[in-house]
């Protein structure tokens, strides 16, 4: 695989012929001619090999070291064409902030130090409204650099503000680090299934190592990193009954003591979605779409880069309301049109939004549309485990039985219900106690914490067996028992789903009536 041509392959039509204007300006036009004719090989259909490029571009003598000098200066091209981009789109109060830096910088060298010092307050006033303590930090600098000018301010004032931000700065940091090794290992845990240690533990770990332990939310910035430190271990201990109130009562402090300003929005957006994701799980519906419509209209001026992280994150989470809220044609026609949409969803958003949408056919009763839905994610089990995780696979794999089942394929619903069963008794076997006294592990029973997901597969199998069995009273006593991964309390609402479908087999009513019922249980 030609990496500089698959690099290339991702710029969008748009950018692909301003690239090319921008390779003809970049050299002379013989020079210029021969990257525009690589270029051109490069980003055409079929993939050529090294040597049927190197003959198309020296056709009297075959030169492979000229061909990759070429190949160099192409990406040199490309660097220099996506910086002046980036600098062109980015209109956020840190690209303004550089900007000022490099014009102070130019100004003293070429002797004009009053100009200089004038911009320079002018980058730390802005740097210092929007909480830059980066390129803060670098302003100081450069105004310690240049304090003998006599336009200088006094040096132990500066020396005082510097201090100031470099505590700020490092508080900052060190969020930042707790919050990337926790995400880790939350990421390691998703693709190994649900978690068999104490991540508040590893929490509590992290967060002590980093001296965070006691800190509190002094800016929209450090609000947002803790808000994401907690959010990742409720994601695991799955307590989104205790965060959404706690996540809403400080988002709710920082709006009104400080409020977000306009470079504030990439932390507001990110804080409103943690806040409505916990209400969503909480069956707080109603106040999710309030604070999810927020973002919206956030969304509405922000930069195209924020839309594009938010703008998917928050129609989904929109859908999914609408469908607890009797508004399940809604979210259908909402990922309908997100699909559609151009530039296309990236690949995770598109199976996200793909895969969502077979439950919302599936509760609209709508069951060959699911089947469509989900067969149109076209990816293998072992890809889907790999790059979404076990519990994704999962829940994917729960979907296409239930919705061959209802489709009248008892045979194909058996089959999958077989290999979900085969692949949970493999990855986790039964593991007998060992020890005595404090030292004693428990007996692990076979699925491990997957277990539930066992026991549930058995009834759906004695349905697939005999479907009168759900008006059996053993039956009726045994579902009644049903293990603690459903309790109707704490567990979230995917897992509500599925037995809300077992509910509905056995009452004789419609899924999705019973699915509403459940989810209003408080």
């Amino acid at each position: 695989m030609d990496d500089l041509r698959t690099t290339l392959l991702t710029l969008s039509p748009d950018d692909r012929r301003d690239f090319g204007l921008f390779i003809q300006r970049q050299r002379r036009k013989a020079n210029g001619r021969q990257d525009s004719r690589l270029y051109q090989l490069l980003v055409q259909p079929k993939e050529l090999k090294s040597e049927q490029i190197i003959a198309k571009l020296y056709p009297d003598e075959p030169n492979p070291v000229a061909y990759y000098a070429l190949r160099k200066r192409l990406l040199r091209h490309l660097t220099d064409y996506l910086l002046l981009r980036q600098r062109q789109q980015d209109v956020t109060a840190a690209a303004s902030v550089r900007g000022q830096l490099s014009l102070a910088q130019y100004l003293f060298e070429v002797g004009i130090p009053r100009l200089a010092w004038s911009t320079l307050r002018k980058a730390e006033k802005l740097a210092h409204e929007n909480e830059l303590y980066e390129p803060l930090n670098a302003v100081y600098n450069l105004q310690i650099q240049h304090a003998d000018s006599p336009y200088a301010e006094p040096l132990a004032d500066i020396l005082r503000r510097r201090k100031l931000n470099k505590k700020a700065a490092d508080e900052e940091e060190r969020a930042n680090i707790a919050d990337s090794l926790l995400r880790q290992r939350l990421q390691e845990a998703r693709v190994k299934g649900r978690a068999t240690v104490s991540f508040d533990a590893i929490m509590h770990e992290i967060l002590a190592e980093y001296d965070l332990a006691e800190a509190f939310a002094r800016s929209p910035s450090l609000l947002c990193r803790l808000m994401s430190i907690a959010r990742s271990a409720m994601l695991v201990r799955r307590d989104f009954t205790s965060f959404a109130p706690f996540i809403e009562r400080c988002y709710g402090l920082m709006e009104r003591r400080h409020g977000f300003k306009p470079a504030h929005r990439q932390y507001q957006l990110k804080l409103l979605y943690m806040l409505a994701h916990a209400l969503y799980r909480s069956r707080r519906f109603a106040d999710s779409v309030k604070y999810l419509e927020q973002g919206q209209a956030i969304l509405t001026s922000a930069t195209g880069r924020q839309f594009a992280e938010f703008g998917p994150r928050f129609t989904f989470l929109l859908a999914a309301n609408y469908a607890f809220l009797r508004r399940n044609k809604e979210g259908i026609a909402l990922l309908d049109q997100i699909l559609k949409s151009t530039p296309p969803l990236p690949l995770t958003a598109d199976l996200t939004a793909r895969f969502q949408l077979t439950f919302h056919h599936f509760a609209d009763g709508n069951f060959h549309k699911a089947n469509q839905a989900l067969m149109s994610l076209a990816r293998t089990d072992h890809w889907l485990e790999q790059h979404l995780g076990l519990e994704w696979l999962i829940n994917r794999n729960l979907g296409e039985l239930l919705i061959q089942l209802e489709l009248g394929n008892p045979d194909l619903a058996l089959n999958r219900l077989r290999a979900i069963e085969r692949g949970l008794k493999e990855q986790f076997p039964a593991v007998p106690a060992s020890g005595e006294g404090p030292d004693a592990t428990p007996a692990t029973p076979l699925g491990g914490p997957y277990h539930p997901v066992l026991s549930y597969l058995s009834f759906v199998h004695e349905i697939i067996d005999n479907p009168a069995v759900v008006k059996k009273p053993d039956f009726l006593a045994r579902v009644a028992d049903i293990p603690s991964f459903l309790s109707l309390e704490r567990e979230d609402l995917q897992v509500l789903s599925f037995y809300a479908w077992l509910k509905a087999r056995i009452v004789g009513r419609p899924y999705y009536d019973v699915l509403l019922e459940l989810a209003e249980q408080q």
